[in-house]
């Protein structure tokens, strides 16, 4: 349990607040996270890693020179929202894009994704790389959609090396894929662990178990097992993971390996190296040789007694930035060199960012775009009781709450935006950015990327018009289908999204009000039967056929709000 805490709420701030305390040579504190004290030099690619807190080192402990320039800080577990992880992109990119780097979990997927597109339609050239190093949560067809666990480490370590050595983007981009495919983990769990202010673990293993395939937020093991000796521990972990080592002699692999024995929070440093010695007693037997081997603790879940084997299969490249100079507050190997590493000009807030500037017609669109939200506004909260019985059904209850607290953080943020003199695309921007921040959850990021799309397609110096509105639909949708993954048929918001889009496009000629109408019936009828579809994604497939018989409310809420944007812009 954690013993030492001055609010549960307020924990991971105030981690965060004392970690950079600790480390003022290397950390700043920013909003959303921390970013590297001295300013990344113009031109060179940001590598800006996070995900929630609790993980420590992970991910704030790894900024610094040869690894991150930046890392947004969620709470306990939980993804930074997207306004984060743009707030510590704009404090860590200076003209040489940025890679996204978390591992791949639905939030962080989402938020991180949400601020990418933002950023790119505010000209930054972003990439993901979702690390997917967990070999306990798919198979190795699927070795992408695996989740990450302790191989952020070795991902972010070669990224941030080779962009040290000169990478650009495109470079970088092709070395973290590059790691994170040649990467493998699995783990372990002895007992669960326990949320600041919490009385009990998230679960608990019986005594002389262990949960086999375990998380990194708390997740028990995908089965429980008998719990043997500390060298019946380690064959288990290493043959688990040999299964999957490519064949030597290909692409450059001849048996080197970086290993990396990570405890995530209460097995201690003896405990591992008991494990480490029969670990590398296998690796001798293999043929194997360890590249500089790490015992210790690098990616922790609290105090969750557990510990996680990881093997990245090398060849010279790879090796090569595996074994370079790094300095961070948690992870330190080598000198770096002595190069010149530019003071920090200052600190972006978006509270003190101006509103660009914006032409007369373009402000009279915003007005029109302000009146749409208000008027979504309106529409989900006089629907909020019905959307959320029917997310009740096979979800959480939240969906008419998310929307209406969604809907009201962006019009208001509209509005605000509007009044200072914004333009179309501004105004947009910001709503989008207030949806995800005021409603939360997956419908919140997905409408803040859908609105975020949108302004893309407006500008700040011109007008808007009939085509545009439909553009701008269109790429909101597409947004959605890009961000949230989901296919028609999946029982989402796609299976009214996609009818009608398709729609539109057919039935747009000169008036777009007309035409989204048309379009608004079609996704009804869609929406209604999703009733007839049992969830395949989301947590309502869990409950799989249960949700038969009640149509999707985020498919329902998507259809009513533009058959109400269709009403507004013919009236």
């Amino acid at each position: 349990m954690t013993y030492l805490l001055n609010s549960p709420d307020d924990f991971a701030d105030e981690a965060v607040r004392g970690l950079v305390a600790v480390h003022p040579d290397l950390l700043v504190e920013v909003p959303g996270g921390v970013a590297r004290a001295t300013q990344t030099p113009q031109g060179q690619p940001a590598l800006v890693i996070g995900g929630g807190s609790g993980h420590y080192p992970a991910f704030a402990g790894w900024v610094g020179p040869g690894m991150g320039h930046g890392a947004p800080c969620g709470n306990i577990f939980s993804s930074p929202s997207a306004s984060e992880v743009y707030c510590v992109v704009r404090n860590a990119e200076n003209g040489g894009g940025v890679i996204l780097g978390f591992g791949n979990y639905a939030g962080d997927v989402l938020h991180f994704g949400l601020a990418a597109e933002k950023l790119r339609h505010e000209g930054v050239d972003v990439r993901i790389v979702k690390v997917s190093d967990d070999i306990a949560s798919n198979g190795p067809e699927n070795h992408r959609d695996r989740r990450g666990v302790a191989g952020d480490l070795p991902v972010f370590k070669i990224a941030g090396a080779a962009i040290e050595a000169g990478a650009d983007l495109d470079e970088a981009e092709r070395l973290a894929w590059k790691a994170n495919d040649a990467t493998r983990s699995f783990g372990l769990a002895f007992d669960g662990c326990t949320l600041p202010g919490a009385d009990e673990p998230l679960f608990h293993v019986e005594k002389g178990q262990m949960g086999v395939g375990l998380g990194i937020h708390g997740e028990p093991g995908v089965r429980d097992d008998h719990l043997g000796s500390a060298a019946e521990v380690a064959d288990l972990l290493f043959d688990q993971l040999m299964t999957e080592e490519p064949k030597r002699g290909e692409h450059g692999y001849d048996g080197r390996v970086a290993v990396i024995l990570n405890g995530l929070g209460t097995v201690k440093y003896e405990e591992l190296f008991v494990v480490y010695g029969r670990v590398a007693e296998r690796l001798q037997e293999k043929g194997l040789t360890a590249v500089r081997p790490e015992v210790g603790e690098f990616v922790t879940s609290l105090d969750m007694a557990g510990l996680s084997l990881t093997l990245v299969f090398l060849d010279d490249e790879l090796e090569k930035l595996w074994l370079a100079p790094v300095e961070t507050p948690a992870y330190r190997r080598g000198a770096m060199p002595d190069v010149d590493r530019p003071a920090r000009t200052g600190i972006w807030d978006a509270a003190a960012a101006e509103i660009p500037q914006s032409s007369e017609e373009s402000r009279a669109c915003a007005q029109t775009i302000v009146a749409v939200l208000e008027t979504f506004q309106n529409v989900c909260a006089e629907n909020e009781a019905e959307l959320g019985r029917l997310d009740a059904v096979a979800g959480d209850g939240d969906h008419g709450q998310g929307m209406m607290f969604g809907s009201r953080g962006a019009a208001q943020a509209a509005r605000a935006a509007a009044d200072q003199g914004a333009g179309a695309r501004t105004t947009l921007l910001l709503a989008g950015q207030a949806w995800a921040d005021a409603a939360g959850g997956t419908s919140g990021a997905l409408w803040g990327a859908a609105l975020t799309s949108a302004g893309g397609v407006f500008s700040d110096t011109e007008g808007g018009s009939d085509q545009i509105a439909v553009d701008a639909v269109s790429a909101g949708i597409d947004a959605v289908i890009r961000l949230g993954g989901a296919k028609p048929g999946d029982k989402t918001m796609v299976d009214a999204a996609v009818p009608f889009r398709d729609t539109l496009t057919e039935a747009f000629d000169v008036e777009a009000g007309p035409a989204i109408t048309a379009a608004a019936r079609v996704a009804r009828e869609a929406a209604d039967k999703t009733a007839e579809i049992s969830a395949r994604l989301g947590r309502a497939r869990v409950l799989g056929e249960k949700s038969l018989g009640t149509p999707d409310p985020g498919a329902l809420s998507f259809s009513l709000l533009m058959a109400a944007l269709g009403e507004h812009l013919t009236r």
